[in-house]
């Protein structure tokens, strides 16, 4: 298996110019979850950090507050099954994230299965992972999906799809590319990307900066930013891992998944070919 190295030669950021607006520049739309908030709202802030023109978190009503006073920028609304289908039917929404504080529930699993049915780029992470590995409708179109799994995850999917877990990670990350029929993200302190056509990219993101609560939300986000733009899935994945760890290199000791967050611009500056 040929694995090519993490790079900024590997892909073209979205390009910006003066006559764009919030909706030329995508349109991401995420779920928040209504007891772990924290996970959404670091997600949605990086993915409007990616570039993303206009990021929608939905919520449950009794969080709701918490998200709409939070997050200034970004649009919030109370979650329904009725508003997030009318959403997922909306052509302005370029790319999906469901899994950052979400939980395991039956509000989830909608979510992911009626954002499947759009064929919208599509980013499961966290509790997303957990359902798709207990939900076997839920493997059944992965076409425009993203998987950000990490060791544990990965273990859970690979019991659904049973895959190898004894193999080397390139090669369990391009294994589950190819039965999900989605780009996977298998992340750690070396991370595999995996397309389901057989690419493989290795990122070498071993930052011990990125041990701490809430960095995995804010890869999400960046991918799903990326993706809102038109950057196609296997790029989004190489650039997203990319700029994660430029940020919490420049930042270093002491940080927090918080200041991911600031120091996305500056990682950007960094990552032209």
């Amino acid at each position: 298996m040929e694995t090519t190295l993490n790079r900024p030669a590997l892909w073209t950021l979205p390009a910006l110019n003066a006559a764009d607006h919030k909706y030329t520049r995508g349109h991401a739309v995420l779920l928040g979850g209504g007891e772990f908030t924290g996970a959404a709202r670091l997600a949605a802030i990086a993915a409007q950090r990616a570039g993303a023109g206009l990021v929608t978190v939905m919520a449950p009503e009794i969080a709701w507050p918490i998200y709409a006073t939070s997050l200034l920028s970004a649009l919030t609304r109370p979650y329904t099954d009725a508003a997030w289908n009318e959403s997922m039917n909306d052509d302005r929404v370029t790319a999906v994230l469901v899994g950052p504080g979400a939980g395991v529930n039956a509000t989830a699993s909608h979510c992911i299965a009626t954002a499947q049915a759009t064929e919208k780029p599509l980013v499961l992470d966290a509790d997303a992972l957990t359902l798709l590995a207990q939900e076997p409708t839920l493997r059944t179109t992965l076409t425009h999906a993203v998987l950000t799994p990490h060791e544990g995850e990965y273990a859970k999917l690979a019991r659904a799809y049973d895959l190898d877990v004894s193999a080397e990670k390139s090669a369990r990350a391009l294994a589950l590319a190819k039965a999900s029929d989605a780009v996977v993200v298998l992340k750690g302190a070396d991370t595999y990307i995996a397309s389901p056509e057989g690419k493989v990219v290795h990122h070498h993101s071993a930052t011990p900066w990125l041990a701490t609560a809430g960095t995995g939300d804010v890869l999400a986000g960046l991918i799903t930013g990326l993706l809102a733009q038109g950057m196609p899935s296997f790029e989004a994945c190489c650039a997203g891992a990319w700029l994660h760890t430029q940020a919490a290199q420049a930042f270093g000791h002491g940080m927090v998944a918080e200041d991911l967050l600031a120091a996305i611009p500056a990682a950007f500056a960094d990552s032209h070919p």
